[in-house]
């Protein structure tokens, strides 16, 4: 699979913060699947159309790895890309930075397996591996 990666950088909102006004553990599954998206769409597939052509992407597996907290109104560049890609599934990795100092605040990986609109197991149709392995202008 390829390395192309797809980026979104964006500022961290309060209520993404605990008491401390650190960012929630809770946030970075939301912002890799934002970033999950962003890769998707600048292959000219997005998640809306996936799912209506009858495929879906459940999550088998997660693993985040904290490296330095984010904190409110930090902004925040959040990176995916395709490690690994099988018939019927695939990997993302994640990489978390701040975006003003460059320093690495959180990686993880995400695990999906294509269903289709019964819940069965599918294999991810050729249209759309072709799409997740193209290049991308970043």
């Amino acid at each position: 699979m390829s390395n192309s990666f797809a980026e979104t950088t964006f500022h961290v909102r309060y209520a993404e913060t605990d008491a401390m006004g650190i960012v929630h553990h809770s946030v970075y599954p939301i912002w890799f699947e934002e970033a999950r998206s962003e890769f998707m769409r600048r292959r000219g597939n997005n998640y809306a159309q996936v799912e209506s052509a009858g495929y879906f992407f459940a999550v088998t597996g997660m693993q985040l790895r904290f490296h330095s907290p984010a904190r409110y109104g930090h902004a925040v560049t959040v990176r995916a890309w395709v490690e690994k890609a099988r018939s019927r599934g695939f990997t993302f990795a994640y990489e978390v930075r701040h975006a003003d100092t460059g320093r690495r605040l959180v990686t993880g990986e995400t695990k999906h397996i294509c269903i289709d609109n019964q819940g069965r197991s599918s294999i991810i149709p050729p249209w759309l591996q072709e799409a997740m392995a193209r290049q991308s202008e970043i």
